[in-house]
């Protein structure tokens, strides 16, 4: 046992049904270099992943593109059959040619193969929450929107989410189905979803921040990061990160990483208690290194 744990982060339930620690794990650093293949290290991987229930984290954000499959296949090798609580995550809409390589792809019948492939890779029946990486803006948004309803209809998946997306492209996707939630890149210093997070925010749609550890020059030695950091006797990514949980109920950080060591150390910035003062301090500082960026 240990005296850190994702249940200090508190709850969210996913469209009001499915309730999750607030931290959870992003499983993309667990395949190999530039997304691609297996992880150079198999096992440590595995160890990783199977470490998420000792630490209370019960939501586990991936995508069929990580690997491509081989993030999905680590996660059924290391913990299928899942915990019950436990909601695994996937998205669909993005190509693999290569290392580093994401071309769009959003064809309904694309969609819906890759959902019919995520459910065999990951062993189940239902995907509880399925995203859609990214809109292609070859096929017209609708269809792709209609392409979800379908497969919410079919009960494939219980909840569906978007990535990378506007508050206008949120509204248009509600008319097909009522968007659960939304994975934007976010973090102390790149605040260019902050519409996207206050709308999420109103209208208690689950906010995933994707790279939430980020501070960049923030985290230099003898800067409010790291003085605030010190005060709590963390790193300046653990502030980081206690920050972004702080900012906002619906927000759901998946910090992710390959390594059991990296991954406690992720997971004690749930018991980080920023001050008010503080978060407004760190805040003002991120928001004016995101202009001046």
């Amino acid at each position: 046992m240990t005296d850190y744990s994702a249940a200090k982060s508190g709850t969210f339930r996913i469209n009001g049904d499915l309730e999750v620690n607030r931290l959870g794990f992003g499983a993309m650093r667990v395949t190999g270099s530039g997304i691609w293949g297996p992880p150079a290290d198999h096992d440590e991987a595995i160890r990783t992943l199977k470490r998420l229930p000792a630490l209370g984290v019960n939501f586990i954000d991936t995508a069929d593109s990580y690997g491509p499959d081989v993030s999905e296949w680590l996660i059924k090798e290391a913990l299928h059959p899942y915990n019950e609580g436990s909601i695994v995550a996937t998205k669909g809409g993005l190509t693999r040619h290569g290392p580093n390589i994401w071309l769009p792809v959003g064809r309904p019948e694309y969609l819906i193969q890759q959902v019919h492939k995520s459910l065999r890779n990951l062993g189940v029946e239902r995907i509880d929450l399925w995203q859609l990486h990214r809109i292609d803006p070859k096929v017209p948004a609708n269809e792709q929107f209609d392409a979800i309803k379908s497969l919410i209809d079919s009960g494939l998946i219980r909840h569906a989410g978007l990535s990378e997306v506007s508050v206008d492209e949120i509204k248009a996707a509600s008319k097909a189905f009522k968007v659960a939630t939304v994975q934007n890149r976010y973090n102390l210093v790149d605040r260019t979803s902050e519409d996207v997070l206050d709308y999420c925010t109103e209208h208690g749609i689950g906010f995933i921040p994707w790279s939430p550890l980020a501070a960049g020059d923030l985290a230099r030695a003898g800067s409010l990061l790291d003085s605030v950091a010190a005060k709590h006797g963390v790193s300046p990514s653990q502030i980081a990160l206690a920050w972004v949980l702080k900012r906002s109920p619906v927000m759901v950080p998946i910090p992710g990483t390959s390594k059991v060591m990296h991954l406690e150390e992720n997971i004690r910035a749930a018991g980080v208690d920023l001050t008010d003062d503080q978060f407004t301090a760190l805040d003002a500082e991120g928001r004016n290194a995101f202009k001046s960026g």
